[in-house]
This record gives C-alpha cells, sequence and structure tokens, in this order.
C-alpha cells in the first residue's frame, strides 16, 4: 500500500492516537491510512489545472459579471513572475526591496480562455479588504504602509477590454485599514470593519462623521490579536453579526449600537492570526432566520511561539443568529480533519465547501505545516455527526495567503498560497503560482442528464418583483427548480467578504414546450435579505445548478 506524507501527518496528528491503548491507535491509524490511499479514487470531486503559472500568488481574489477573475498580491513583495506593459513601472522611493519595480503584482484572468493580463497596482495592498459595489465595481480598501488608508476602484471590463485598477487621490479612509472585513448594506453602501489598531467603523461612501468607536473589536483582542479580519454577515433583518476571537454581536451599524450578545464560541480564537472560517447558511423561506457556521481555527500560543506543529481545531459551532429562538445556543460537531485556513465556500445548492489551510500550526509567515488537502463537504440539512462529506484530496498546498471563489459554471476557483515574506520557489511549501479549479460531485457525468440549462432569465430584477426562468433539462423534472442567487465575493485570509446565498421564492415548474420548463420566481424582498448588485442566478434541480446566468438586483 503507498501512503503519502500528507496521510502520514495526519495519523500522527490524530487525537485517538493520545487516548486509545498502542493496538487501538495503530488500527486507527493504519484504517485511516488505507482510507486515504486506497480510496482516494472513489471520493467525490475532481480536479483541473487551470492556469500553470499566472505570474502572481493571489492573496485577494474576486470573480467578476464579465466572468473573469480579479487576483491581487501585495506590491512590496519584490518581483513576481508577470511583467508590465514596457513604460508602465511603478516608482517607490520607500520600497524597502525595488525601487523601480516592472511587475504586475495583480491580473486579469479570462475564465473561459484561462489567459492572465497584467494590471497596475500602485499602492501596498497587503492584507487588504474589499466588496463589489451595487454597480458592479469592486472597491478595494486599505492595507499596509503607503496603501494604508487607501481607496481603490476596479471598474470590471470583458476580457478583451483594458480595465485596470484605479486609486482614488481625492478621497482616503478615515483611518488606517489592515486586516479589515468589508460588508456591503441594504442601501448598497459599504461598511469597512477593524483592522489592526483600528477598532472602528467607517463607510463608503465616506459619511460625515468619519470612523467611529466599535469597543467590541477592543473587548475581543488578546496578546497575539485574534480579532482581525472579523467575521461579518449581513442578517436579513438589517443589522450585522460580528465575530471576533471567540465572541459574536449582533450590530446596529445605523445606531452604532450592539443589541445582542450571544454565547462564547468555545475551542479557542477563530479569527485571523488564528483564523479558521465562517459563513452565513443560505436564507431561505420567508427569510426571517439565518443561520452562522464557524469552523476550525488555530490553538491560543501557536503564533506567539510560531509554532507549526501545533495541531489546529476540528470543531464548528452552529448558531440561529435570527430567528425564533431568543437565546440561541453553539452546536457543536467536528470536522473530519482539524483545519487552519480553511476557505468556506457557499455552493449554489445551499452546501459549504471547505477547502483549502493546514493541518497544524497558525497564519502568518512559515507558521503552519501538514496541509490538508483534503476538501470536506458541509450537508446543512443532514442531522449532526452526518454534516460532512470527505472529498477527493488535491495535490497542491494551499496554506497562508490562498484564496477560494465559486464560478459561474458551478466550480470552485483556488489561488494563491505563500507563506512566505517573498517569492520563494524552493520551500517545502512554495509560493504557489498555479489556479486550479475543483468540481463537486453534483458536477459529475453521472448527473448530467439532472443539470438545467437557463433558456430565459431577466438581467435585472427589482425587489420583491415577479418574474419567469425558463429552463430545459434532459430528464423529465420531478420536484422543484430552485432559483438561488449567489454573491460574488472577495475572497482573502480564509474569509468570503460579502458572501450570500439566497433560495429565491419559486412555483412549480410547469413543462413549457419539449424539454424546458417555466418557473415563477419573486426577487428578494429588499436589499436586508440580497444588497443591490450582480449575482450569480443559479437554476437547481435535485441539487445540480446550471450555469449561472449573471443578474442585477435592483
Amino acid at each position: 500500500m503507498k501512503t503519502s506524507l500528507h496521510s502520514t501527518l495526519l495519523c500522527s496528528t490524530n487525537p485517538l492516537s493520545h487516548t486509545m491503548d498502542n493496538f487501538s491507535a495503530y488500527l486507527s491509524c493504519f484504517l485511516l491510512l488505507l482510507f486515504l490511499s486506497d480510496a482516494r479514487a472513489d471520493l467525490p470531486g475532481s480536479w483541473e489545472m487551470l492556469v500553470p503559472d499566472a505570474g502572481v500568488a493571489s492573496m485577494h481574489t474576486a470573480v467578476t459579471r464579465f466572468n473573469t477573475a480579479v487576483l491581487l498580491d501585495r506590491t512590496n513583495i519584490g518581483p513576481s513572475r508577470k511583467l508590465l506593459p514596457k513604460g508602465h513601472c511603478r516608482y517607490d522611493r520607500n520600497d524597502a526591496v525595488l525601487k523601480r519595480d516592472c511587475y504586475a503584482h495583480s491580473v486579469h484572468l479570462d475564465l473561459e480562455t484561462n489567459q492572465v493580463r497584467p494590471l497596475k497596482i500602485l499602492t501596498d495592498t497587503w492584507c487588504s479588504s474589499g466588496q463589489f459595489l451595487s454597480d458592479g465595481t469592486l472597491l478595494q480598501t486599505g492595507g499596509d504602509l503607503d496603501g494604508l488608508k487607501k481607496i481603490r476602484l476596479f471598474s470590471p471590463c470583458d476580457a478583451t477590454g483594458m480595465c485596470d485598477w484605479k486609486e482614488l487621490d481625492d478621497v482616503e479612509l478615515a483611518e488606517g485599514r489592515w486586516y479589515a472585513t468589508n460588508q456591503i448594506l441594504p442601501d448598497g453602501s459599504v461598511i469597512i470593519i477593524g483592522g489592526r489598531g483600528s477598532n472602528t467603523v467607517e463607510f463608503f461612501p465616506p459619511r460625515k462623521n468619519g470612523a467611529v468607536s466599535f469597543p467590541f473589536l477592543a473587548e475581543t483582542e488578546d496578546t497575539q490579536m485574534d480579532n482581525l479580519y472579523p467575521y461579518v454577515h449581513l442578517l436579513p433583518n438589517g443589522h450585522l453579526f460580528v465575530f471576533a476571537n471567540t465572541r459574536s454581536v449582533m450590530y446596529d451599524f445605523t445606531r452604532h449600537v450592539i443589541i445582542k450578545e450571544y454565547p462564547q464560541l468555545e475551542g479557542g480564537p477563530r479569527n485571523y492570526p488564528s483564523a479558521g472560517s465562517s459563513a452565513m447558511l443560505a436564507l431561505q423561506g420567508d427569510y426571517s432566520t439565518a443561520e452562522i457556521v464557524v469552523c476550525g481555527g488555530a490553538q491560543y500560543g501557536a503564533f506567539l511561539l510560531r509554532s507549526t506543529d501545533t495541531p489546529a481545531h476540528g470543531s464548528c459551532g452552529r448558531i440561529s443568529a435570527l430567528g425564533e429562538n431568543e437565546n440561541p445556543k453553539w452546536e457543536m460537531e467536528n470536522m473530519p480533519f482539524a483545519r487552519i485556513m480553511g476557505d468556506m465556500v457557499m455552493l449554489p445548492n445551499g452546501d459549504v465547501l471547505v477547502i483549502n489551510g493546514a493541518m497544524s500550526g497558525t497564519q502568518g509567515f512559515e507558521s503552519a505545516s501538514n496541509p490538508c488537502l483534503n476538501p470536506v463537504l458541509y450537508r446543512p440539512d443532514q442531522p449532526v455527526g452526518l454534516r460532512f462529506m470527505v472529498l477527493n484530496p488535491g495535490t497542491v498546498p494551499r496554506m497562508y495567503h490562498a484564496t477560494a471563489n465559486l464560478l459561474p459554471d458551478g466550480r470552485v476557483l483556488l489561488a494563491g498560497s505563500n507563506p512566505h515574506v517573498l517569492y520563494r520557489f524552493d520551500a517545502e511549501y512554495p509560493t504557489e503560482l498555479r489556479v486550479e479549479a475543483f468540481s463537486p460531485e453534483y458536477l459529475s457525468p453521472d448527473r448530467a442528464n439532472l443539470r438545467p440549462v437557463i433558456q430565459e432569465m431577466p438581467e435585472t430584477v427589482r425587489f420583491g418583483g415577479s418574474f419567469d426562468v425558463v429552463v430545459s433539462v434532459s430528464l423529465p423534472v420531478v420536484g422543484i427548480v430552485e432559483v438561488n442567487l449567489a454573491s460574488a465575493p472577495f475572497s482573502t485570509h480564509s474569509f468570503s467578504q460579502g458572501q450570500r446565498l439566497v433560495k429565491l421564492a419559486v412555483s412549480s415548474a410547469v413543462p413549457d414546450g419539449e424539454g424546458k420548463y417555466r418557473v415563477g420566481v419573486t426577487a428578494p424582498p429588499s436589499g436586508k435579505v440580497a444588497p443591490p448588485g450582480y449575482y450569480m442566478a443559479f437554476a437547481v434541480n435535485q441539487g445540480v445548478p446550471s450555469v449561472a446566468k449573471w443578474i442585477h438586483v435592483a
């Protein structure tokens, strides 16, 4: 039997081996190694290499409505492997690595051809934040050094266009934002929360009061921070769920008051530099409830000690952040693998993909080991103990500074991973320039006959409006064809800022010609449920999604 380093390390960190007798521990490890080595081909999901060398390691990634992706690193990282066009070098006398920098640190990826085009970024975007505005423009804020208070915009174009970054000179952030989180609001404005040394919130477009104190962030800071890149979710009642370290609150950003404090999540810190990940489960029904999941993380102290072999958390907490229960509690369960720096991606059918990350260590340069190559699928509708499914492992370690984004065709785009201060390709875990895609099981050939094709759908819908969607399906439709809206979030540091999935109210599918079905759909009732902007609209038949059409909700 062949075994991999991945499976051997997993066995060595298996908590069962510390609590069982030697024979039982050996048997447990043997079965685990057998599972990972011999059953790999039978596990769901498939991988493909899209770009063997994108030129940059993507610390931040966003997918645009033109079916392109923006990959963004940081500027003060020295030479990348993608040159800027002649005559477009960047000059910065304060850059400690390159005063005259002729290398791209951002690229535009055409998802049809997998070709990349260099983009020019001027100021430092290291550990910055982002969000799409309601008109589809990507807002990008903060960073380090000369980028600390910077506001940048990227107006997307199709693959033939020459769109590029625009850095605003006439307006800046009220406070420096390094490791902050952005979230679009019901009125289309964006709130920018936290950051290193910034226990405040502010808005874009800027408001007269500038930065507003948010003491909760100061209260959740510990000796290694653990309150950076807070997990922020817009609840369908119009308030924010904000999670930092081990605590969470419901925050009214209009009055700047905390409405509710939730119970503490046990199991240690969960945010940067000890981050797991978080997702809000699909909004559906009358949109009066919302559930939040937080999974994984590093043990407290691993960051301070720079301990690369301290086992990560494997626990997940799930809570009803909004609903009938006025005193909700965290429901706990364990993932199949401990995981730090995992990404949680909302899939079109409401399942959650947990991918990327490591099983030991913490966030930070040279601070993790034992990459977690197996994605897992979290199925929210299953009972506790049956929600997780282990998926087919990849071969490319993606740990610190890696990203994961849902694509319109239902695949998941994977980019980045650079656990080094500069680009380094001779290390055990090298700087990663390859871009991959993971296909969940719903894209397997045996489900092709269930996959709907959207034939008709409006390009724009208004809140609360009714519209029809026409789909074609090879096999007769049995049951309901869902129409679900997925946002295009800004992925960085194991959290997708602005991620949400909204399941729209639909009528039964009615035959409408050979192999076609007409579905009556009701748009989201307000910006509290779905903030204005562009969404990927998927038709979902028996858990199998179509290729999405982009739709503007206004």
